[in-house]
């Protein structure tokens, strides 16, 4: 019984997780999420860095105050 419990609750985040990722707001003009971060610095601080290994051109950290969490546009 422990262990169909376990599978359970794991199987129960996985689908919680996956849900909550595919409920990321979308930009309009075609950019992507690169990334989810609760805090600012660390959300300027990997945009910067992609611009630097050119990963992409420009990114824009915005806060979305409905999840709590910075998102990284790139």
């Amino acid at each position: 019984m422990r262990k169909v419990r376990a599978v359970l609750v794991t199987a129960v985040v996985v689908l919680g997780t996956s849900l909550t990722i595919g409920a990321t707001p979308a930009q309009a003009d075609g950019e992507r999420v690169a990334g989810i971060f609760r805090y600012e610095p660390d959300c300027e601080r990997v945009g910067t860095q992609g611009v630097n290994q050119d990963w992409w051109n420009d990114y824009e950290c915005e806060w979305e105050g409905r999840y709590r969490y910075f998102f990284l546009y790139a």
